[in-house]
């Protein structure tokens, strides 16, 4: 059901950490464009295009070192909403973050959106998905305080499908699925993402989660969508069930650890293997709640993809 939003975007300040990043920029760019306020927090000498971009758009920059306290809590001084686009491990999905929640606590500020950003985390088991166990911990440390929260999940970003994700294989024309190929699975953009975020953080009604799916589609809708953008017929391939799976994604975190990387190749299976179980499958959709907000989808993605790879 679509809501109208109870703040004026005029009188909505709205702090923003991990904003140089890629999503965290796209989330800056629509609360502007929404006319809210963006102050924006950057690391201790912060320089470059990312924040001279910031800049010209509109927003705010405030320098903070996330181990000074009394920085943040001023930081955040005012703020109607905090958003956590953060990414990174412990140091940064637990401890920053924790340090930012902390402040804003202090500061009086009513609403905090963490950087969740994922498929239902909450539905899995522990140990499945390192990051998404980080998530889940700061998860318990931001119901206990007192503060009004709001996660946004939304699937995986359909994005990572143009190459990142070993799953539409573009030369093979192959599509790639473990267990079942008619599993629906959650996939939205960045931009629709970022776009459904900065509206979220100027409604002061949001729910504690909001989820939303650019596209749903199993893997035999994936190979439908791949055949229509690229223009040729893909087939699917079973890479064989989720418990070979676990034994190839024991065996990849044994012989390659790599446990200071944020998205080592364990961990993208670790993803693979949690959709594919359907345990975090996003329901219900809340798609609706914001107008305005249109959409992309997977095939959409991919024909994009395609027509940029061929100039």
């Amino acid at each position: 059901m679509a809501v109208d939003h109870p703040l004026t975007p005029e009188k909505s300040l709205i702090v923003l950490a991990g904003a140089t990043g890629d999503l965290g920029g796209r989330i800056a760019r629509h609360l502007l464009q929404r006319g809210a306020r963006v102050r924006a927090l950057v690391r201790p000498g912060g320089t470059g295009d990312k924040t001279a971009a910031l800049r010209k758009k509109g927003a705010t920059l405030v320098e903070v070192d996330y181990r000074n306290h009394a920085e943040l809590v001023k930081a955040c001084a005012g703020a109607t909403c905090v958003v956590s686009a953060l990414s990174g491990l412990e140091e940064v999905i637990l401890d920053a973050q924790t340090a930012l929640l902390q402040a804003a606590v202090e500061a009086g500020v009513p609403r905090f959106v963490p950087s969740d950003f994922a498929i239902d985390f909450t539905k899995l088991p522990p140990g499945t998905n390192r990051n998404l166990d980080l998530r889940q911990e700061f998860k318990e440390r931001l119901d206990r305080a007192p503060i009004k929260a709001t996660s946004i999940l939304n699937g995986m970003f359909s994005d990572l499908l143009t190459g990142q994700a070993p799953v539409v294989l573009f030369p093979l024309k192959r599509v790639v699925y473990w267990e079942d190929a008619d599993q629906p699975l959650d996939f939205t953009t960045t931009e629709d993402t970022a776009a459904f975020t900065a509206a979220a953080a100027l409604d002061d009604t949001a729910p504690r989660y909001l989820r939303v799916a650019g596209d749903v589609l199993s893997a035999r809708g994936l190979q439908d969508a791949a055949s229509q953008a690229t223009g040729h017929p893909f087939k699917l391939l079973k890479a064989g069930k989720l418990r070979r799976l676990d034994r190839i994604i024991k065996f990849t975190k044994t012989v390659f650890p790599q446990k200071e990387e944020v998205f080592p190749a364990w961990q993208g299976m670790q993803y693979m293997r949690n959709m594919f179980s359907g345990l975090p499958k996003l329901a219900p959709l809340d798609n609706d709640r914001y107008p305005g907000i249109e959409w992309t989808s997977v095939e959409e993605v991919l024909a994009e993809h395609v027509q940029q790879n061929s100039k």
